[in-house]
């Protein structure tokens, strides 16, 4: 489980496809803390360490995350936003999170206003996700605060710490994301669906 407060980003050093399976290498200065087995949170995707090597580790990611995220279009020198799970007694400053990804998200508008950045992204409401205005959303990892939600859409903005200290100052028109819906509102909506 994870909170959606990034700890740092780190860089894609090296990907190697085996099978349906990639094998991602990651340089992060949070390296020499980690150990194999271990879950991390990579843009909001929980994946294992499977190798340790210098300042860079190796995680796994299996055919169905790579359909359900978008570690397809990951590139080497992309920055990743990183997450190590939380310790049971530690404060929860963003929200639940569970580290699986519902869905890709594309970003449409991105606005700076006034020392603040303002976000949109749309999202295929077919998959019975959705948002509510002051709810949760995760987005690549991030907990955030939806500020306008659409059917098919959310708004969310952005402070400049947040800006500086994870991806999002590399976010364009057209940049796809990892979602994941905040899951009390998943088990809210599938209840009351289950009543029609």
């Amino acid at each position: 489980m994870f909170t959606g407060i990034i700890e740092t980003l780190g860089i894609v050093q090296d990907i190697k496809k085996e099978q349906d399976n990639i094998h991602i290498t990651i340089n992060s200065s949070i390296t020499e803390e980690l150990k194999i087995d271990q879950s991390v949170a990579h843009n909001g995707i929980c994946l294992t360490v499977v190798a340790i090597v210098d300042r860079s580790y190796t995680v796994t990611a299996i055919g169905e995350t790579i359909k359900k995220t978008n570690l397809s279009n990951w590139k080497i020198g992309d920055s990743v936003n990183l997450e190590r799970a939380m310790k049971l007694g530690d404060r929860l400053d963003g929200h639940i999170v569970q580290g699986h990804v519902d869905q890709i998200g594309t970003c449409i508008l991105v606005k700076e206003t006034n020392g603040s950045w303002f976000y949109t992204f749309e999202y295929d409401p077919f998959l019975s996700n959705i948002t509510i205005e002051k709810g949760s959303i995760t987005v690549n990892g991030v907990s955030l605060t939806v500020v306008d939600s659409g059917e098919s859409n959310f708004s969310v903005a952005i402070i400049p710490y947040t800006y500086e200290h994870t991806n999002f100052h590399s976010f364009v028109v057209g940049t796809k994301v990892n979602l994941e819906f905040d899951v009390i509102g998943k088990y809210v909506s599938r209840l009351y669906g289950n009543k029609h």
